[in-house]
């Protein structure tokens, strides 16, 4: 039986790949919460306080999002 091991360049592709999918769970869950705000049928301040609540949240997991993909980039380059 042949042992393979992971080498650095594929450990960093594989967390960027997770990272980046963390993000994106994070994005979908922003598009829910506003989704379900705008059902609600929340006034206008209400909404607006809603939005800015998810604002955060949003750039963060956009934020994660870039960082995993930019891993896996770097990953593949230096592969």
């Amino acid at each position: 039986m042949e042992q393979t091991s992971l080498s650095i360049f594929e450990i960093i592709i594989w967390a960027g790949t997770a990272v980046s999918l963390l993000g994106l769970l994070g994005l979908v869950y922003c598009i829910v919460r506003v989704s379900r705000a705008k059902r609600a049928g929340m006034s206008d301040e209400e909404m607006r306080a809603e939005l800015k609540k998810v604002v955060p949240l949003n750039l963060g997991a956009l934020f994660l999002s870039v960082i995993g993909l930019m891993m896996v980039i770097i990953g593949i380059f230096l592969a």
